[in-house]
């Protein structure tokens, strides 16, 4: 059921809304000032939030710049005391409606009706953007989690190039994506370079492109990738592993933005920003001369640590909820229940492959369960 929460001072406006809305099926939440709302806001997650304007403490239009901030859930404000310019300024503010009290029921909930349509298809449409771009949402309300989205809010909308640290299977790929995502470089290419995958021989041809003819199987000219991310991001995955050489082709490239291809002699400008990942002790491999500590300084900038999940174990319910409805909704089956024991069995669990190794135990688990999952199945599929 769609669930809407009521920010108003007066208990007997909230009493009758609560009990108008309930009766039409919704679940509500009610706090009788703006702190209180923005609390349970920051706690929970809301369709729609019906807010007054006219409160002690905290004002409604205050309340309403400080929700936009932290979610993009619809807010219809309220008010006895309103007049053409505070409705004007609270619609110009971001709010989705403004009605004036005594509220006309019918009008309400129209507008609520309305609003829950409208997020309806924000939240679809943010779907879609995800599947087109390969972006994933980042799950957790742990506060390792709440403080890594943070930083990654702060760093998005600038230039400023990351390093990404973590253990294998964290999300250094997604932190990387999210960045991206969050730029103004949001419409430009995002293009992944795994440095642990491509032969050393064959690095430099990636990266910068070669020109036709420059060794035996260059057949035609090719850009590399630094060319085709301009105007985007160049994610170099796994950076640890690429071979010193190669380094101090990056190296040039970061510091002059522009590269020379293979068998060339032409500068090519490059406008790109370079965000790389390591699951390495990055200053172990400058002490023992495998990494430059000249790049390792142009690269890190900003150093985003992506925590193990035995560090995010709060946050094994939320990741557990998301791949059941994913898998079962692949499968084409009903959403399957999990039961408490379950989970608490799961966050016993030592998670050396973090987030992959607990995506793929679900997968198993929504394959082979039938009807909902318990602990006897964590404990007899979870190993294998």
């Amino acid at each position: 059921m769609p669930k809407i929460l009521i920010i108003d001072d007066e208990r007997s406006i909230r009493n009758t809304l609560r009990e108008i809305l309930e009766y039409e099926k919704f679940t509500v939440d009610d706090a009788p000032d703006g702190i209180e709302g923005l609390k349970l806001i920051n706690a929970g997650k809301y369709d729609v939030i019906l807010c007054d304007v006219k409160m002690p403490k905290m004002d409604g239009i205050e309340v309403l710049e400080q929700v936009l901030k932290i979610t993009d859930t619809p807010v219809i404000m309220i008010s006895g005391h309103g007049t053409i310019d505070t409705a004007v300024e609270a619609i110009k503010k971001g709010a989705y409606d403004y009605i004036a009290k005594p509220i006309d029921l019918n009008r309400l909930l129209v507008s609520i009706r309305n609003a829950l349509e409208r997020k309806t298809l924000v939240d679809e449409t943010k779907m879609l953007k995800r599947k087109i771009s390969g972006t994933t949402e980042m799950i957790g309300e742990s506060q390792i989690m709440k403080n890594l989205n943070e930083l990654i809010n702060k760093v998005a909308p600038t230039d400023a190039r990351v390093l990404v640290t973590g253990e294998n299977g964290t999300g250094k790929e997604l932190v990387a994506r999210w960045l991206h995502a969050l730029s103004h470089r949001a419409n430009g290419p995002f293009i992944e370079v795994n440095c642990a995958a491509i032969p050393s021989e064959l690095i430099e041809s990636n990266l910068f492109g070669h020109e036709k003819g420059s060794f035996t199987s260059a057949i035609k000219q090719r850009k590399g990738d630094f060319e085709l991310a301009s105007g985007g991001t160049l994610f170099l995955d796994e950076i640890g592993d690429m071979s010193l050489s190669a380094q101090a082709k990056v190296l040039r490239a970061l510091q002059e933005n522009k590269i020379t291809r293979v068998g060339g002699e032409k500068d090519i400008p490059v406008d790109v920003r370079v965000i790389a990942a390591t699951n390495k002790a990055i200053k172990e491999e400058i002490e023992e001369k495998r990494f430059r500590e000249d790049l390792y300084h142009r690269l890190s900038v900003i150093i985003i640590e992506v925590p193990p999940l035995t560090k995010r174990l709060d946050d094994i319910p939320l990741l557990v909820d998301y791949f059941i409805d994913e898998f079962c909704r692949i499968q084409g089956k009903a959403k399957m229940t999990i039961t408490k024991e379950a989970i608490e069995e799961l966050q016993k669990i030592k998670w050396t492959g973090n987030i992959r190794e607990l995506r793929n135990v679900i997968e198993r688990l929504v394959i082979l369960c039938e009807g909902g999952i318990t602990k006897e199945d964590i404990q007899r599929y979870a190993a294998l």
